[in-house]
């Protein structure tokens, strides 16, 4: 009885071990544990019920990524986590973790879970949990935040997973009627204009106050969106914080960025955190004499950004 009682708990603990520390009875099942031995591990406290047919093995606190797999386990074959809390799960809302949202190829109603049906939905695997893809998940996302919450998700899908606005437009080319088809457009295409950091808060404050015209920002040119451009002047600026450029992949991706915008025909320069809140005067000096060469060709005003001035 005592080697029966092991071999239960060796496979409970295998099966919770590649999953977040979450089992459904189906899996307990197909490895053998009898509908008896389940009910007594529930009774004991050692399964936790999730929700129906769903347990948590153990008495700690759940993790997010063990709410959000229970979630999706609750709605069967195909589901996926979706909306913000896969936003959140991509690390592309920011803040609490929202409440569970599921997409399930046929209607589903679980309590406590924000279920959504479709047959459509593109799906990948995030943290060991059937979720979104980043591009369809920013789809969703377009009928649930404003347009500042919407640039700060595609930018950081961008910086994160080198998403691009052509991917987007991929995925919204098979669903042309979502909710928040137009306003993620507008996020995507530049037409929504918002700064997405103090960093560059501060840069386009320090040439506000020298006198420097103000560049577009966070606009789409070519394949993706470049941090400042002054289009008429063909200068392209990237602004550089060390949490997004510290990896290889972003070291990558930021030659690649210079040399798109040197293929363009743009002069470019890339300023750090150090050159714009604590060495401004090289940076500015720098910048005068670009614009000094173009004197005259000076930005329409309609790509000028009014920037809130805000306490040093």
């Amino acid at each position: 009885m005592a080697g029966q009682v092991r071999t239960v708990e060796t496979v409970v603990a295998r099966i919770a071990s590649r999953s977040h520390g979450v089992v459904t009875r189906r899996q307990l099942l197909a490895a053998g544990v009898s509908e008896d031995e389940i009910d007594h591990r529930i009774a004991a406290g050692a399964l936790l019920r999730e929700y129906r047919g769903v347990y948590r093995v153990g008495h700690r606190a759940p993790s997010v990524e063990a709410r959000y797999l229970a979630a999706v386990l609750a709605c069967g074959e195909g589901a996926l986590l979706s909306g913000q809390a896969a936003g959140h799960l991509w690390g592309l809302v920011k803040g609490a973790a929202p409440t569970p949202e599921v997409t399930a190829p046929t209607e589903r109603r679980v309590p406590g879970v924000a279920t959504r049906r479709s047959r459509t939905a593109e799906a990948t695997t995030h943290r060991g949990i059937p979720i979104t893809t980043v591009p369809f998940t920013l789809i969703a996302l377009a009928a649930q935040l404003d347009a500042e919450e919407l640039a700060r998700a595609c930018h950081e899908a961008g910086v994160r997973y080198d998403t691009t606005p052509r991917q987007v437009d991929d995925v919204l080319l098979r669903r042309p009627n979502a909710p928040g088809t137009r306003q993620l457009r507008a996020v995507l295409h530049g037409d929504v204009r918002v700064t997405l950091s103090k960093l560059e808060q501060r840069f386009l404050e320090l040439l506000r106050d020298h006198g420097l015209p103000l560049p577009q920002t966070n606009r789409k040119v070519g394949a993706r969106r470049v941090d400042c451009r002054w289009p008429l002047q063909r200068l392209t600026i990237e602004l550089d914080g060390y949490r997004y450029h510290r990896s290889r992949h972003a070291w990558e991706q930021d030659r690649r960025r210079e040399r798109e915008a040197r293929a363009r025909g743009d002069d470019f320069r890339r300023y750090t955190y150090g050159d714009v809140l604590e060495r401004p005067e090289l940076m500015l000096a720098e910048l005068k004499a670009l614009i000094a060469s173009t004197e005259g060709a000076l930005p329409d005003a309609p790509s000028v950004v009014a920037v809130p001035r805000t306490k040093s």
